[in-house]
């Protein structure tokens, strides 16, 4: 029931900071508005007190889990259409109000590389919704079909696309209407006037039409990422410079970091040296470019074989193929100016890219999510990449998938049944927050961070999601201090709490 004035003050709490911080504090939000208030300012000036004060024992009060990139959970797959869109979206609405357990109150619905002709359908689907019981659907990630044959993971072969036609492929491919210009894509949907909506295309930088397309699709508002490539350090670093803002799964689906040629991890140490205007990475139309792309080219006979073996059952981040690095073309240039201050480091041209981290202990070695934190820890992205299986009530057995394949489920990890191959893990977001900590070292708040104010600022909506700012959605978790889900808040309301 709702309090009189529909003012709640959160006492006795740690908050989160956007540094990482954990600050003994209170806080106050508005339950019938749905957002989180300046508590000085509805204090002293407004001369208001809270109707309801919560003391939370000395737990944390966290803004809510972002996930950015989940195939399906609570068994429906987002990337299944099976004929009719009321089925569909209430499976899209069952995820959304089961998955506030774990913590999460935003989540970016995921499809992965599709026949080309179900695109615009899904797409148009996966608008942004939310309602007052359930997790906010922020929009849609579309992963595929534009990426490396040779990095395909799960996706099906014979569905992957060049963009030769550049940004006219993508609008053929996705539908015109799902790439329009931010606010007219939100004003032509059933949203709220104040929704949030967000769009991430992953796609291969290599691949022909896909390199000139970046700009274009940035300037519409669609964040472009990375993944299921074989970028060289030079390509990557391009694709950075022309407005891609994330990596995919880093360390999955990509070449592994090589000495001579780092690849897209590379980008987590981008030298200043390298990224100054007077010494650009090779350009993407450059014959030197050209060059190196046609090593990209896949024999033909073994895409039949990939097509002919069938869908695969397995995450889709997994790969085995091995990609030799590619040997560098640096120019000489002229020795700089060395600055000669103790702990400085030299500008770089660009903002190195955010790239998603998942913390199952799969699918990354805790010695290579330590690796990457280290170097660059305000890029980090916690996310599950989680299967339609994704069910923390779900019993260990064996369960069906898609294609006739079953799984078994032991703990977080996935295995094709009567084998042991791997097949992903099921691993909830509150899970990998705690993983993250215990992997790298760092602070609960830090790990925190990295499933909040991270994600949010990287899809550009850090007003509203992932943070404890005056103005923005009170979507809130209270976690204890061991990282474990107690209660989550959606729009300044309770719509789970952990059964005693």
């Amino acid at each position: 029931m709702a309090s009189s004035n529909g003012l709640i003050c959160f006492t006795n709490c740690l908050l989160p900071q956007e540094d990482g911080a954990l600050v003994e504090q209170d806080l106050w939000i508005d339950e019938r508005r749905g957002v989180i208030l300046d508590s000085q300012r509805t204090f002293f000036l407004r001369k208001e007190r809270p109707d309801r004060v919560i003391d939370l024992g000395g737990n944390i009060l966290s803004p809510g889990l972002i996930d950015i990139q989940i195939n399906g959970a609570y068994n429906f797959d987002f990337s299944v259409y099976e004929g009719d869109d009321d089925t569909y979206r209430s499976g899209l609405h069952r995820v959304a109000e089961k998955i506030v357990e774990t913590g999460v109150t935003s989540l970016l619905p995921t499809i992965i590389t599709q026949e080309r002709s179900l695109y615009p359908k899904l797409l148009h689907l996966l608008r942004p919704w939310n309602s007052s019981t359930s997790a906010t659907l922020l929009g849609w990630h579309a992963e595929g079909p534009f990426i490396q044959f040779a990095k395909r993971g799960a996706h099906e072969p014979q569905f992957l696309l060049a963009a030769k036609d550049e940004i006219k492929s993508f609008e053929e491919v996705y539908g015109a209407d799902n790439l329009a210009v931010t606010e007219d894509w939100l004003m032509s949907g059933e949203g709220h006037d104040d929704s949030v909506g967000v769009r991430v295309i992953t796609a291969a930088p290599e691949v022909d039409g896909v390199m000139v397309s970046i700009e274009e699709l940035t300037r519409r508002g669609v964040v472009f990422s990375i993944g299921h490539s074989i970028a060289s350090t030079a390509l990557a670093t391009a694709a950075v410079q022309g407005g891609a803002r994330l990596i995919t799964h880093l360390f999955n689906a990509m070449p592994q970091l090589h000495h001579r040629d780092p690849s897209i991890i590379g980008l987590l140490g981008a030298s200043p040296h390298l990224s100054s205007p007077s010494s650009p990475p090779t350009s993407p139309t450059s014959p030197t470019f050209h060059k190196v792309s046609s090593l990209h080219r896949v024999p033909s006979v073994i895409k039949r074989a990939a097509i002919a073996a069938g869908p695969q059952a397995t995450s889709e981040a997994f790969d085995d193929v091995q990609t030799p690095p590619l040997t560098p073309v640096l120019r000489a240039q002229p020795l700089d100016e060395l600055h000669l201050t103790k702990g400085k480091v030299a500008d770089l041209s660009f903002e190195r890219p955010f790239y998603e981290m998942i913390v199952d202990g799969i699918h990354s070695h805790p010695n290579s999510v330590r690796l990457a934190y280290s170097s660059y820890p305000e890029g980090c992205v916690l996310i599950t990449d989680a299967m339609k299986i994704l069910d923390p009530n779900l019993k260990d057995g064996v369960h069906e998938w898609r294609d006739g394949k079953r799984f078994v489920k032991s703990g977080d990890k996935l295995y094709l049944e009567g084998t042991d191959t791997l097949a992903g893990s099921v691993v909830t977001l509150d899970k990998c927050v705690r993983n993250f900590s215990r992997f790298t070292g760092c602070s609960l708040g830090e790990a925190i961070k990295c499933a909040t104010y991270n994600p949010a600022k990287c899809l550009g909506i850090e007003n509203r999601k992932g943070t404890l700012r005056s103005g923005a959605d009170a979507d809130l978790v209270v976690l204890d201090r061991k990282g474990r889900v107690l209660s989550t808040w959606v729009r300044g309301r309770e719509v789970w709490t952990k059964a005693n």
